[in-house]
């Protein structure tokens, strides 16, 4: 906040690719959600061998994108694109995007930075087409990629089942280029 005018000081977060050093930094985001069983349908945290595992397997041709505080160098969201299936090559040009910021940095323009990286990166992939779950009671995640272009496609009735309770899940799209949709 800036002292004199009362508005919010525009932060140029650093987004960069995750590295398996990053591990801790995002499961530090992610656990929490996690925990709170409200934001998203992962069910079990993550330990950090577990996370170091996931990096460094992560696909040639997704995309992980960190978001990292200019000054203290902290993570505070990350944002992924992995391929919507490798058993054929029908969907080569899909991509399964999922988007967390950390409880502390909400509403700071992180979710906006990341997708606008994402985007940029995605296209250069050849990806054309990006698809989305967002759990129904999510409405501030849903706003946010609705904000970013998504469009909604469609509801996955009782689609996810945490601590006995059925969640729908919307589903969303975002065409990349303009003549692919």
């Amino acid at each position: 906040m800036n002292r004199n005018t009362g508005e919010e000081t525009k932060v140029n977060w650093i987004i960069r690719p995750a590295t398996p050093d990053d591990a801790q930094g995002v499961i530090n985001i992610l656990n929490p959600i996690i925990e709170e069983a409200k934001y998203t349908i992962l069910d079990i945290p993550f330990s950090l061998e577990e996370e170091v595992a996931f990096i460094e397997s992560f696909p040639v041709n997704g995309i992980f994108n960190l978001a990292i505080h200019p000054e203290t160098q902290q993570v505070v969201g990350f944002q992924v694109i992995e391929p919507f299936a490798t058993y054929t090559h029908a969907f080569d040009h899909v991509g399964v995007i999922g988007s967390f910021v950390d409880s502390g940095f909400m509403r700071k323009g992180i979710a906006s930075s990341l997708f606008l990286a994402s985007f940029e990166i995605a296209k250069t992939m050849g990806y054309e087409k990006l698809f989305a779950y967002v759990r129904q009671d999510n409405e501030r995640a849903l706003a946010t990629y609705l904000k970013q272009g998504f469009e909604q496609i469609g509801l996955a009735k009782k689609h996810a089942k945490i601590r006995g309770e059925y969640i729908d899940e919307v589903l969303i799209e975002k065409f990349l280029n303009a003549n692919t949709k």
